[in-house]
């Protein structure tokens, strides 16, 4: 006897070009980690001990506009922790900030030079690929627009920006870099947000789980940007060397950690990854109201930065990216001019990129870099920064 959904999910990976489509597995199999061991425990129902408690104290005791006030100056890895942190969140942090024994500082420099060299495509496919394919994995959605973060788009998504401009830049996990500590932020905002999300009943009314954003759900984000942009690149006959892979796989290992993921569920390579995203990804992959409306703002937004694209570019690129199917559960109008230039022009630059790369590599970097600066601009409502402060929340999103 057929079975339907498992047919369309098989099919969406392979267009979403996640090979080895498997049905879900209820546990994460640790020899396959960076840990190579561990407990056997299901990622699905493991949040964070450490932060959890920390930020269900932290917001009862009405402590966090003091917090956020003190760590808004904290912005380098190498800075000191500011002054005035309760003395459990600075012991917390004084632990956490820094980066597993098991990080290797040559391949993450490697992976600096590889997120320097191939800084467009990383762009296009974060931004128009992974960006878009956060609404169409239901949890992610509508954790997202209900938390008060979803009430400003433009603010939620320069967020979502400075995390992956921060681990993007030659110097992230070093002193002078700002992703160590972007990480650490953020994996306090995921411990609010567990504890404030389930008193919405706006949320409650369509989750399927009573506490979110659990390391499962973390590790589905990393695929949906990490092992699917790899995948992408790879599919598009992208140059990439052994080395510059692994590399740049170990970049997104350390980063999940620093978000608390324990490493037993950490994939150890794209092998493993690629297994493990086809268990917790692609079989999940659905609109919702929510998404659909997050779609909407966030092509939006896109449209309104000036680089010389329509909104229909856009869309047909979306589907380029993710699939006609993702394109049409989003409801996104067809252009079939722009879909045809997509499929014609971008396989064509990619073939102009990497044969002149070599002979001026710093040329494409220059204008990598003004795209993400004009992204930002706008994000940042004209400020002329390249990130955005990441605060805690002590609220959901406002009802009506």
């Amino acid at each position: 006897m057929h079975n339907p959904d498992r047919r369309r999910f098989l099919s969406l990976g392979v267009a979403l070009g996640l090979v080895g489509v498997a049905a879900p597995a209820k546990a994460w199999a640790s020899a396959d980690s960076v840990a190579g061991t561990g407990t056997g425990a299901d990622p699905e129902y493991v949040w964070d001990s450490a932060v959890d408690p920390l930020m269900v104290s932290l917001l009862e005791n009405g402590q966090v506009p003091s917090v956020n006030a003190a760590m808004a100056e904290w912005v380098d890895n190498g800075d000191a922790l500011p002054s005035g942190l309760p003395a459990e969140l600075r012991a917390h942090l004084q632990k956490a900030n820094a980066l597993p024994s098991w990080a290797d500082p040559v391949k993450l420099a490697r992976a600096a030079d590889f997120n320097r060299r191939k800084d467009t495509y990383l762009f296009m496919l974060y931004g128009l690929g992974s960006g878009i394919m956060s609404t169409v994995i239901p949890r992610e959605a509508r954790s997202v627009y209900w938390s008060v973060g979803g009430a400003d788009m433009k603010d939620r998504a320069a967020k979502t920006f400075t995390f992956g401009y921060d681990l993007s830049q030659l110097d992230a996990f070093k002193p002078t870099g700002q992703f160590v500590v972007t990480a650490n932020k953020t994996r306090l905002v995921h411990g609010a947000v567990r504890h404030l999300l389930p008193q919405s009943p706006h949320w409650k009314a369509g989750a399927d789980q009573a506490v979110p954003i659990s390391a499962a759900d973390i590790l589905v984000t990393f695929h949906s940007l990490g092992t699917f942009v790899h995948r992408k690149m790879l599919d598009w006959r992208i140059p990439m060397s052994a080395a510059d892979q692994e590399a740049f796989l170990h970049s997104w290992q350390v980063a999940i950690h620093l978000l608390g993921v324990p490493d037993e569920f950490i994939p150890k390579t794209w092998a493993a990854a690629e297994a493990q995203s086809a268990q917790v990804l692609t079989p999940i992959l659905a609109p919702t109201p929510e998404g659909l409306d997050l779609a909407e703002v966030l092509l939006g937004l896109t449209a309104e930065i000036d680089l010389g694209v329509t909104r229909g570019f856009l869309n047909e690129f979306v589907r380029y990216a993710l699939s006609n199917e993702v394109g049409d559960w989003l409801r996104l109008p067809r252009d079939y001019a722009a879909a045809a230039l997509v499929r014609t022009v971008w396989p064509a630059f990619i073939l102009f990129r990497e044969g002149l790369s070599p002979v001026a590599p710093g040329a494409f970097y220059m204008f990598d870099q003004f795209l993400r600066g004009v992204a930002m601009l706008f994000l940042n409502k004209g400020s002329s920064s390249t990130t955005t402060a990441i605060t805690i929340p002590t609220g959901n999103r406002p009802a009506g």
